[in-house]
């Protein structure tokens, strides 16, 4: 049964085969050597992850789709315990990234290629054998443009002196890239006292015309929101969060905003009003009505992005929502957020386009309008199917198609 479950699926995961190199090491135990072979594997072909589990060859994640190595072994239980060594060091007692395992199930530490990639390298139990997936982070920081962002309108939201900017969107949807680049663009342009906050410590800045200061949960600073309270002493301009996990990251976060700091975080959430929904109500009821008046002040910006494949080259393209807060220039934002209002805020988005707001099925409809991406790639990751009907071109839409909004 195992071996036609195998040849099944086969038949349907893309493949890629080994170097020669890599190949004739299929039969030896993972060390160290073998493992940079793979990672640079993630370079050569522009795979964006690399995963290791247990009774699978080594897979890539190339553009979205998952892409196996072929002509090399199955991981094997040693093969994945000395991938994790090389990554976590020898399994000691006083190895606190094990402990962090053994404790919680999971760690993540960062890890360099010499001068071709960084990879942030997560640690985790799976049937009761170690999994690891490594996601490459490059070196090369993007522009606005590349990223697809507007330039006109993201220089004045990175020059304010104090306010919240909040990237979110799904895993993998680029959040921490878009980060990165807005700090790499601060640091050549303003001279500022810039510190992250993050776990691992993803992109490394070098000091150009800013002083950066970074810091890693569990190794410099035990949480972070503890780091967020602490570093309000060390003289910051800006705060970079690498991600709000719980209520007093938040807290600390939208405090350090509202006292004169400009604040970068991140959050899991698909749209603009759900993260204002999300950060609302995290917090106590008793606290809500006190954190919306926080929020509708200190709100600078909200961008969701998606990351979708493309169909006319090779790649991805990021498709954004972007929304203005009170602290941007936009009142109507922060009287809907005092209002409870945030149904309404979609209606603002997409007739604020003069201060750069958009909605994620605006940026959707355009791309499938180019020809970039497919119509139910759009589609499918839109947040209202109607309102990006309404966006896409008539005849960009297949014939046949229906769709009933219940």
């Amino acid at each position: 049964m195992a071996t036609e479950e195998k040849a099944e699926k086969k038949q349907w995961r893309r493949t890629v085969s080994a170097p020669a190199d890599l190949a004739k090491r299929g039969g030896d135990i993972m060390d160290h050597e073998m493992m940079d072979m793979l990672l640079e594997g993630c370079v050569k072909i522009d795979a964006s992850d690399l995963h290791l589990t247990f009774g699978e060859p080594p897979v890539y994640r190339r553009h979205g789709q998952m892409i196996e190595m072929s002509g090399f072994k199955l991981m094997g239980h040693e093969d994945m315990i000395e991938a994790c060594n090389v990554f976590l060091g020898q399994n000691t007692p006083d190895n606190r990234y094990w402990a962090r395992y053994y404790e919680s199930g999971g760690a993540d530490i960062a890890y360099t290629l010499g001068d071709l990639a960084r990879f942030r390298v997560s640690v985790f139990q799976q049937r009761q054998h170690p999994a690891l997936a490594l996601r490459m982070i490059p070196y090369t920081m993007l522009t606005f443009e590349q990223l697809g962002l507007s330039e006109r309108h993201m220089i004045p939201l990175l020059t304010r002196p104090r306010g919240i900017i909040l990237t979110t969107g799904p895993t993998g949807s680029g959040k921490s890239t878009t980060l990165a680049s807005m700090i790499n663009w601060i640091n050549e342009n303003r001279s500022v006292h810039i510190v992250t906050i993050e776990e691992p410590i993803e992109y490394y800045h070098p000091n150009k015309r800013s002083l950066i200061n970074q810091r890693e949960v569990g190794v410099d600073v035990i949480t972070f929101a503890e780091a967020v309270v602490r570093n309000m002493r060390s003289d910051p301009d800006i705060i970079l969060l690498g991600e709000m996990r719980d209520l007093e990251t938040m807290r600390a976060a939208l405090q350090a905003a509202e006292t004169g700091h400009l604040v970068f975080a991140t959050l899991h959430t698909v749209s603009a009003p759900k993260t204002i929904d999300r950060l609302v109500t995290a917090f106590p009821a008793a606290e809500q009505e006190e954190i919306r008046a926080m929020l509708s002040t200190s709100l600078a910006a909200v961008i969701a992005q998606e990351l979708v494949p493309r169909c006319d080259k090779d790649g991805r393209i990021a498709a954004h929502e972007v929304m203005m807060g009170e602290a941007a220039g936009s009142a109507a934002i922060g009287n809907l957020i005092r209002e409870r209002k945030t149904s309404q805020m979609r209606t603002t988005i997409q007739s604020s386009a003069n201060l750069g707001m958009k909605l994620m099925e605006q940026s959707l409809a355009k791309f499938v309008n180019e020809g970039k991406i497919e119509f139910l790639e759009g589609f499918n990751r839109s947040n209202e199917k109607t309102d990006f009907l309404t966006f896409v071109d008539s005849e960009r839409i297949p014939a046949g198609f229906t769709f009933k909004d219940e």
